[in-house]
């Protein structure tokens, strides 16, 4: 039981620490934006997100998603305190990162002319995205570095690497808006290249690790591997992206720009601010069950104990956002965004679903069975974009949110089946029985709002049900972990 409390701690642990980081980027990336708004006015907005935007989707490509496959072999030689298969992973991902960043970076060479015409429908921003191509370098030498320091779970110097490099980036970047204007933005994007590659190599020498020499044919033959899963998420993220593309196109000929808007402005929120929790958790989840994957009872512990954290942490806030929802939509957009609450409130209850199925797509991809994570992606981004657009179709905006939640419990079901099927897992009934309570407060938070017509009587109630859903997850948190112990033992450190 103690070594459980230990594991249920460090994910607490982790969570914390990088929901921490989560909250604090999105501030810096907040004043960013005010200052950029304010300095470079909309043309100036338009501009750094087109160019950040065009450049991201060109690293996506050439990185062969190596920021994830690597962490597998890493990870799995750091739990089994194999050190000299560590050295060797890293050297040979060292090695990877110089070939596909420079592989990015010839790229943006080569099409910068016909990117700057896609992009801007003029050659003005060649030289711009000339200069760019340093970026897709630099920051593919980044990610390596980060993936190592991620698999080797040295989270807390990642957490540093992270936020020091937003704080040091916005510092160095802004008095270049202000003294450059729109000349500003492509050296601003370069520093924060730069800036990010130094911090995260100033922690990353702290492993103090020696890498061996590998040669090209070794580095080849051990790297095939590692290419080819990152080569498949790779194609995954790219079907994400054209499903997305998709749908915002359908919106838009069946309704209008404003719709389009307003689907932005509601999945944002999502992916946002309850996004912080996926992103906060993943960091620590995926190399913990990376290292556990070939042992079939501690990796389905592994699973199960990620699904109850990520449950009693996600309950209360989602009861939260199914009451307030109105209210926390003026505070972050304005009153003209208030035709999105009814698919943020279903969107919500999705969210739980969601949760269950991220828990599962981690294993596949832990696995090592990239053609099978592949399948299961496309197959669920076509089911869930067709739901989109019949929800859209026949309800609007709440048709959205009805689809998100339908098209998650799709999916739930089809990885249930074949992480049951191919790797024999299951959902132990401690996991089921914190699903079904916060599911069920959220949903008869749901009723609340929508059957009580009395705004104040629905607030209470609401109110009410948060405080039960609050106290539940504290209760079970408590019994888990013993916080009045893990307080202790933190003070007398």
């Amino acid at each position: 039981m103690s070594g459980e409390k230990s594991s249920y701690r460090q994910i607490f642990k982790a969570t914390s620490i990088f929901g921490g980081v989560q909250v604090f980027n999105i501030l810096i990336s907040v004043i960013r934006s005010k200052f950029i708004a304010v300095l470079l006015g909309p043309m100036g907005m338009g501009v750094a997100g087109l160019l950040s935007s065009t450049v991201t989707l060109l690293s996506s490509i050439t990185s062969f998603g190596l920021g994830v496959s690597s962490i597998k072999d890493i990870a799995a030689a750091h739990e089994n305190k194999n050190n000299e298969e560590l050295l060797k992973i890293s050297s040979i991902l060292n090695k990877l990162v110089w070939y596909t960043g420079a592989l990015g970076a010839i790229i943006t060479l080569v099409l910068s002319p016909l990117l700057s015409k896609i992009t801007f429908d003029n050659y003005q921003y060649t030289w711009s995205f000339i200069l760019l191509s340093i970026t897709l370098f630099l920051g593919q030498l980044t990610l390596g570095k980060d993936a190592v320091l991620q698999g080797t779970r040295q989270l807390k110097w990642l957490a540093y690497a992270n936020m020091l490099s937003s704080f040091i980036s916005l510092i160095i970047t802004l008095p270049l808006y202000f003294l450059y204007g729109l000349d500003g933005i492509v050296p601003a994007i370069i520093v924060i290249s730069c800036a990010t590659l130094v911090i995260t190599q100033f922690f990353y020498r702290k492993i103090k690790l020696t890498l061996p020499i590998i040669s090209n044919e070794e580095t080849w033959e051990k790297g095939k591997s590692m290419l080819k899963m990152g080569f498949f998420l790779s194609l995954s993220g790219l079907i994400f992206t054209g499903c997305a593309y998709i749908l915002r196109i359908f919106i838009t000929r069946l309704g209008s720009l404003d719709n389009v808007g307003f689907y932005n402005a509601g999945f944002g929120i999502i992916n946002s601010y309850v996004g912080i929790i996926f992103t906060a958790m993943a960091t620590d989840y995926y190399p913990r069950l990376a290292g556990a994957i070939n042992n079939r009872v501690k990796y389905i512990s592994v699973v199960n104990q990620q699904g109850n954290v990520a449950l009693l942490i996600l309950g209360p806030i989602l009861t939260v956002f199914v009451v307030f929802i109105n209210i926390a939509i003026v505070l972050l957009y304005s009153k003209e965004f208030l035709p999105i609450n009814t698919m943020m409130q279903y969107s919500a209850i999705g969210v739980f679903f969601k949760a269950a199925s991220w828990l599962l797509g981690f294993v596949v991809l832990a696995k090592g069975s990239t053609k099978l994570f592949f399948w299961c992606e496309l197959v669920a981004n076509l089911y869930i974009t067709l739901l989109n657009c019949i929800g859209f179709y026949y309800w609007g905006l709440e048709g959205l949110g009805i689809s998100f939640v339908v098209g998650y419990i799709l999916y739930l079901l089809q990885m249930f089946y074949i992480t049951q099927k191919f790797y024999g897992f299951y959902f132990e009934s401690y996991f089921l029985r914190i699903f079904i309570i916060q599911l069920t407060i959220a949903g008869v938070a749901l009723c609340c709002m929508k059957m009580i017509s009395n705004t104040f009587l629905s607030y209470a109630l609401g109110s009410i049900l948060i405080t039960i859903t609050s106290i539940f997850s504290l209760y079970y948190v408590n019994k888990i972990i013993n916080i009045k112990e893990f307080i202790l033992k933190k003070r007398n450190r």
